[in-house]
């Protein structure tokens, strides 16, 4: 489904005083570099399994190993993975929102019409894969950092405009209108 759009690809802003409609803008993930190792762990578990299997010393069984490697892959690469793969932010044209957690999330939202500074922070292994933290905090509540975000510049620049747009909407609902004085 898609918006209809005005002078620059931008959606049209609804009519003055119109309820506007919160839609998604984006949903991502961090970066997926924090599941190399997890990956290098698998395939070295699955290599080291495959050719010790049947070739253990004697007070060994091969459902000890199976049962070891099941518990390595267990712990260090299925859980980082659940680990990643819970944890979501989703911008939308009213707010950012952060969800963490597999079986007790934790959500944390910001507001677009309140309003917040945008920091980038990039390290040098960030750079190499066009990834960087972005910090949002709006001066009273407690920061909200998103690490690792994937293409860092595409997502900063979303978020400007939907503060941009989003203060523009709400500076002119609050505005009055004057009905025209009728014409005698």
């Amino acid at each position: 489904m898609t918006q209809p759009t005005g002078i620059g690809g931008r959606p049209i802003a609804p009519a003055p005083g119109a309820p506007t409609p919160e839609l998604r803008v984006a949903r991502f993930r961090r970066h997926a570099r924090a599941l190399v190792w997890p990956a290098l762990i698998l395939i070295v578990v699955a290599g080291m399994c495959g050719y010790l299997f049947g070739n253990l010393p004697a007070p060994l069984q091969n459902w000890m190993l199976l049962a070891a490697g099941a518990l390595v892959v267990f712990l260090l690469v299925f859980l980082p993975y659940l680990a990643w793969l819970s944890h979501t932010y989703t911008i939308t044209t009213r707010r950012v929102i952060e969800r963490a957690g597999v079986f007790a999330t934790r959500r944390r939202e910001l507001s677009h019409v309140r309003g917040y500074t945008i920091e980038v922070r990039r390290g040098p292994v960030q750079r190499l894969w066009g990834a960087g933290t972005l910090t949002l905090s709006n001066g009273m509540d407690e920061p909200m950092r998103l690490t690792n975000v994937p293409s860092v510049d595409l997502v900063h620049e979303v978020l400007v405009d939907q503060v941009e747009v989003s203060q523009i909407l709400a500076h002119r609902d609050a505005q009055t209108i004057v009905p025209p004085a009728p014409s005698a």
